[in-house]
């Protein structure tokens, strides 16, 4: 099996993972967390994301001879849930541009080299190998709890996750970037919305809380700055949201075309979802009622609404970022412009 990292995506080598993968015929998993998608989604060889814990991501190597880890960590693990780190009779092979990376590694062999040239390397080297016929799969979700949530609510006549995010991607414009930070809607959003054009999603590493709505921010104004002018969607989750909502600020003072999407379900869902893992029931400080994302943003300058239809989401989705005025685009003013007149500021 092959396992694919965020260091393919970072060296533009999505054309020679794929053909490595066909060549050997091999199924492909993208690592535990990563943080760009390194592997086309819609692709037959694609088997889904790598949980992120010892012992469920062991269970999901058994059944192979050899896994070969191309521009990734061997692994990044999270939570603690024990476990071998690789099954029995299972050799780990590990390709990495980062010294560091090949150090840690707990289990496996490692090469320290160029991701994607060491793929164009390894199809030479595959000759006139023909693979065998793989038998269909299903596609797995990425997680990254290991559990879900005992505490999961079901809304009546309110929308699902998995619901406003295939609305949003039906209509979303074509080169749309997806920036993720949602993390107990994980499962549905990579059902929803599969990552089948390189360099269009951005996620945190780590799992810590909070990067990718600043980040969003940042990867708007490379956007504009860079001329290609792509669109930005970021899903926040409410819980997540509060992290460094300061961000909105940023966004509404260089006049950023961001679309920010909250999914309103009024917990830390996903701690939950680490309570039943933990047995710790009864951890306070999980639910976070009564906050109004709307004034919140608002009071940031942003425009916003409140939506619980499908239509009007749809309607959003469908112009990332708003009413979008070219001067915005054209021009980010220093603060010793700001009272200028307009022919003062385009001389």
């Amino acid at each position: 099996m092959l396992i694919y990292g965020a260091a393919i995506a970072r060296g533009s080598g999505w054309d020679q993972a794929a053909v490595f993968a066909e060549a050997l015929g091999a199924p492909m998993w993208a690592a535990p967390a990563s943080e760009r998608a390194p592997f086309p989604e819609n692709h037959p060889l694609y088997s889904g994301g790598l949980p992120f814990a010892i012992e469920p991501l062991s269970k999901r190597l058994e059944g192979h001879d050899v896994a070969l880890v191309v521009g990734a960590p061997v692994f990044r693990y999270y939570p603690h849930v024990p476990g071998p780190h690789p099954p029995k009779g299972l050799r780990l092979l590990h390709i990495s541009n980062d010294p560091a990376e090949t150090a840690r590694a707990p289990v496996g062999d490692s090469l320290l080299g160029d991701p994607v040239l060491s793929l164009e390397g390894l199809k030479r080297l595959l000759g006139h190998y023909k693979p065998r016929t793989t038998k269909a799969r299903e596609t797995v979700a990425h997680r990254m709890a290991p559990h879900g949530s005992a505490t999961a609510k079901a809304f009546d006549r309110r929308l699902t996750a998995g619901q406003v995010f295939r609305a949003i991607n039906e209509v979303r414009p074509a080169d749309t970037i997806l920036v993720e930070e949602s993390p107990s809607n994980l499962p549905d959003l990579d059902a929803a919305w599969p990552i089948t054009e390189p360099d269009t999603f951005y996620t945190f590493a780590s799992g810590i809380l909070g990067w990718n709505l600043p980040a969003s921010v940042g990867i708007a104004l490379a956007e504009r700055d860079s001329g290609r002018n792509r669109p930005v969607i970021a899903i926040i989750g409410d819980g997540s949201f509060q992290y460094s909502v300061q961000s909105l600020w940023t966004a509404t003072q260089l006049h950023l075309p961001v679309l920010i999407v909250v999914p309103r379900n009024g917990e830390y869902c996903i701690l939950k979802s680490f309570v039943v893992l933990e047995k710790t029931q009864g951890a306070p400080g999980l639910d976070i009622p009564g906050f109004d994302v709307v004034s919140i943003a608002k009071g940031y300058g942003c425009d916003a609404a409140r939506l619980e239809d499908i239509e009007q989401i749809k309607e959003a989705g469908s112009r990332p970022g708003g009413n979008r005025n070219p001067r915005y685009l054209r021009f980010q003013y220093p603060p010793k412009y700001r009272h200028c007149s307009d022919e003062e500021r385009e001389a």
